[in-house]
């Protein structure tokens, strides 16, 4: 006999549509009907689902998942930005990713938004001189997912992570709101200077596959950086940026390249 599931009462349409799309999974692929119940439908919250997810993925032998679970909720807790942030990643690769059929899809399988969503717990023990636990779960994060975020480096919202394997990005770099960021692509420093040596990033670019961005150099906001490109110089706003080393060929591209995704490089000099 099919169990009647309760109804949770919510004012957060996220979370909302993520349960409804949960129960649709588990009726049309009733063997991973456990696995759906316990990552999403047991929660009351978008927050405790995710930990408990993350958590399972990242524990191992040396941190048990119940610990991590309960380092990854207390940071959710402290920090209801965290929570606020996370939603906009889902948002964003639900609305950027024409694979993604939903919140649930990025929820339960995406690796790039579980290698970003766990960077903002690291990102967190940081900032609240929990050094070494962010370090640790910093080396977890790059074992299982492939992708190595510096924790102290500075993350928006809005950010999608896409298939993600190889992603490094490092210490001082900051990407701001709304970024795209393919497989590959490194925002890294130039050799063994110290400081602030890594790219800042501003609101809405898109970063193609492979590229790899070097030094304290601003990428302005709403530009575009080439597949394979290697960027050494700023880039203005709004322009794209493609080669080896890269060169700009296009000031007058899309007004939202992060959110179009459009890949396709307009050889117009700028």
């Amino acid at each position: 006999m099919a169990v009647k599931r309760e109804k949770v009462a919510t004012c957060d349409p996220i979370w909302t549509t993520l349960r409804d799309e949960a129960e649709k999974l588990t009726e049309k692929e009733p063997t991973l009907a456990s696995f759906v119940h316990a990552t999403i439908l047991k929660h009351d919250r978008l927050e405790n689902a995710l930990s408990y997810h993350l958590a399972k993925k990242l524990g191992s032998d040396d941190l048990s998942p119940m610990m991590a679970r309960e380092i990854f909720q207390e940071a959710m807790d402290a920090d209801p930005e965290i929570g606020d942030a996370v939603r906009a990643d889902l948002s964003a690769v639900f609305d950027r990713d024409p694979a993604c059929r939903g919140f649930s899809d990025a929820l339960l399988f995406y690796k790039g938004f579980h290698a970003l969503e766990s960077w903002r717990i690291a990102h967190w023990l940081w900032t609240n001189d929990r050094r070494d636990m962010a370090r640790f779960f910093q080396s977890r994060i790059s074992e299982a997912f492939d992708v190595d975020i510096h924790p102290a480096a500075r993350m928006g919202r809005g950010i999608m992570i896409d298939h993600a394997t190889g992603v490094v990005i490092g210490e001082t770099a900051v990407v701001e709101d709304d970024v795209s960021i393919m497989q590959g692509v490194t925002l890294g420093g130039t050799g063994k200077e110290t400081g602030d040596r890594h790219p800042k990033i501003r609101r809405g670019v898109l970063i193609s596959l492979g590229a790899k961005i070097l030094g304290n150099i601003e990428i302005g906001e709403y530009s575009r950086i080439g597949a394979g490109s290697v960027v050494l110089k700023p880039v203005p706003p709004g322009c794209t940026a493609v080669g080896v080393p890269a060169h700009l060929t296009n000031c007058a591209g899309g007004d939202r390249p992060s959110q179009e995704m459009n890949q396709f490089i307009d050889e117009i000099d700028g």
